[in-house]
């Protein structure tokens, strides 16, 4: 068996430690920015300018990485703990809070293993009888970069778990439109069940696997006398007519133009030109369509027939309680797996992968952390199906521990991202505030039932805004004229800065949070066998893809 990354022991003192941290800092991370003037949250958490805070972000109002490389601890003279006032729980040292937040990473605390480590690892041990390779394919053809980099990076990893256990059969939970599974049915010659709670997702997923087989299909037996025969010009006039051929729904997300991408596009329409002596540029864009429907459906057949490799979309809504053999007649010994599970469904994945003996590895990227259910959360949502989503381990459960929902939303946000300067839109949470301020003021109430939702990306400037919002809340806006509202912004937009410091702070404690729920998961795998392998393994480039770890666990 491969030796487990860190012990439970040394695991439950890691989360120990986050917990530590957090229970000084959460309050920061539940702060809704929404009530950021009405309830006055500077004041309340801060007792620095925001300029202090921004300067110890190493941004000074710009964009930037945070500069957090000192050492980190308690300030006893001060009465200090992580930068915050024991008296105030006030922060007042912005630098010592950003430097322990760092400290408190996955990163930091020493977790986790690398994709490139555990993959050395899973090839180290025997390998037993595993599924045959598939046609080579290149994701990039039919995905974004993102999607592509996902599933390249973590079919790699499903297959090397495959092998280890010696299993052709893989189960997809919250498959989606099934891109992974499509790719590790094609690409690695696994027969894959994929199982999405939407009928929606089954049907596409159904209808681009069909695609994906017939392009695998037309594109190897063509890539070779492409890459041989067509010059550049060709390639062009061939990409600009396979372009005006596709229809918005089943177009490829390409990303720049590469070699592989030419070679395909040319591949596809030399076997629309073999079909007839009529130029493509002749051609009503209705019989463009046919002939090339006729010609892959005549050239192209499934792959199943050759391998073995299957995929197979299912309907159904999963918990740990969930009866495999009842979805799947056909189920043998297999690898549970997940990306970018949403919510409970990637605790529930876990608690599946303990119960169901048939399942002998998985490997989990959860995300949506907001949708979590938190069972000791005072205002907790009902239980779904029995089980809560957190905590999972019974150490952190021992604790009666709990995040908060804004906590939790705020573990969604995307360090990485900010500090080259995406992922949050600093002037709708700006206008959000501010509004809530107007509804103080002048209709009693702030109608936090209803969404103002995404009103912000369709105004023109903040009056158009604020109107745009009353609206939707069902609120009489000519109760204001445009001057009066005009005035709020120019009020309070004095204080930009507090509010782009503030949520500044909040993404710094984002990969705390989103650690310690993932730490709790792996906590809960350790606890029902300590013998067992499991991990916490970053699979993914966190600028491409924020929810980049996984869970990896094999059975003995």
């Amino acid at each position: 068996m491969i030796p487990s990354s860190i012990s439970l022991a040394e695991l439950r003192q890691r989360i120990d430690e986050v917990v530590r941290f957090l229970e000084v800092t959460l309050s920061i991370a539940n702060a809704h920015t929404v009530e950021f003037y009405t309830h006055d949250v500077w004041s309340r958490f801060v007792a620095v300018s925001p300029e202090e805070v921004l300067n110890a972000l190493g941004t000074n109002g710009q964009k930037g990485e945070p500069e957090i490389q000192k050492q980190i601890g308690y300030n006893e003279q001060l009465k200090t703990s992580f930068g915050f006032c024991q008296d105030t729980n006030r922060l007042v040292d912005a630098h010592n809070m950003l430097r322990s937040a760092k400290a408190h990473t996955l990163p930091g605390l020493g977790v986790c293993m690398s994709r490139d480590e555990l993959l050395e690892a899973l090839r180290q041990k025997p390998m037993e009888l595993g599924a045959e390779t598939g046609v080579e394919l290149e994701p990039d053809e039919f995905m974004n970069t993102k999607k592509s980099h996902e599933v390249q990076s973590m079919a790699e990893v499903v297959d090397c778990l495959a092998k280890c256990c010696g299993v052709k059969q893989v189960i997809d939970v919250g498959s989606g439109k099934g891109y992974l599974s499509s790719f590790l049915s094609l690409q690695h010659g696994l027969r894959v069940f994929g199982i999405d709670s939407s009928s929606t997702n089954t049907h596409g997923a159904q209808e681009r696997n069909r695609k994906l087989k017939k392009f695998s299909k037309v594109y190897q037996k063509h890539r070779k006398a492409a890459k041989g025969e067509a010059d550049h010009q060709l390639v062009t006039e061939i990409k600009a007519a396979e372009d005006r051929e596709e229809s918005q729904e089943d177009k490829m997300q390409l990303s720049d133009p590469n070699p592989t991408e030419e070679l395909f596009l040319s591949a596809m329409t030399l076997e629309v030109l073999q079909t007839g002596r009529t130029s493509p540029s002749s051609l009503t864009d209705e019989e463009r369509q046919r002939r090339k429907r006729e010609n892959l459906e005549k050239k192209a057949q499934s792959r199943t027939g050759a391998t073995g490799a299957v995929f197979s979309p299912l309907t159904s809504y999963v918990t740990a309680e969930t009866e495999l053999r009842e979805l799947i007649s056909e189920l043998e010994d297999a690898v549970l797996v997940g990306l970018h599970t949403c919510g409970d469904l990637a605790p529930s994945m876990l608690r599946m992968f303990v119960a169901k003996a048939e399942l002998l590895a998985v490997c989990s990227v959860g995300c949506c952390y907001n949708k979590l259910s938190e069972e000791f959360e005072a205002d907790t949502q009902e239980r779904s199906n029995g089980a809560f989503g957190f905590p999972l381990s019974q150490h952190l459960r021992r604790l009666s521990w709990f995040c908060g929902r804004n906590a939790r939303m705020s573990a969604c946000l995307a360090l990485e991202r900010v500090a080259v300067g995406h992922g949050i839109q600093m002037d709708s949470l700006f206008y959000r505030a501010v509004l809530h301020v107007i509804l103080r003021d002048h209709y009693g109430a702030y109608k936090s039932e209803k969404r103002v939702g995404n009103v912000y990306a369709k105004a023109k400037s903040f009056v158009d805004y604020v109107r745009r919002a009353l609206r939707k809340l069902d609120l009489d806006d000519s109760k204001l004229s445009d001057e009066d509202i005009q005035q709020y912004h120019d009020a309070h937009v004095q204080r930009w800065p507090e509010i782009r410091a503030f949520n500044l702070l909040k993404v710094t404690l984002a990969p705390c949070i989103e650690g310690l729920i993932l730490l709790d998961r792996l906590c809960y795998l350790k606890e029902q066998n300590q013998g067992s392998f499991s991990a916490l393994v970053q699979l993914f480039d966190p600028l491409l893809s924020p929810r980049c770890y996984a869970i990896v666990a094999l059975k003995d």
